[in-house]
């Protein structure tokens, strides 16, 4: 995968961004290539290369990435009329970079994909 690498350039400043939110633990920035009005990236920055990675060390990380995707939508305008997070897991799921990394959706109408 030639990608495999770009969100560790990200966090490491390698690759420049509009970095939306980082602290020492998550990074937020906008998807390249959108799905919806607002599509934005919540990574750990440390690599977990997908969810069959997580281990029980991640749990705290993981919360606060759910966290900040929250407080971000509320920042964005997206809260209100609702938002989706995904997370893909591998190949068959949509995964095209292999770090752990949260899509934040919203902005518009999504669908109803998942009842």
């Amino acid at each position: 995968m030639k990608d495999e690498n770009i969100f560790k350039k990200i966090v490491s400043g390698k690759i420049k961004t509009k970095i939306i939110y980082k602290d020492k633990d998550v990074t937020a920035f906008y998807d390249i290539k959108p799905k919806s009005l607002v599509h934005i990236i919540i990574i750990p920055n440390i690599y977990i290369k997908n969810m069959n990675e997580i281990k029980k060390e991640h749990i705290i990380i993981l919360g606060k990435m759910l966290y900040i995707s929250s407080k971000i939508a509320k920042k964005k305008g997206i809260s209100k009329n609702g938002y989706r997070i995904v997370i893909n897991c591998n190949k068959h799921a949509g995964q095209e970079i292999f770090y752990l990394h949260i899509h934040l959706l919203g902005g518009n109408y999504l669908g109803d994909i998942v009842n």
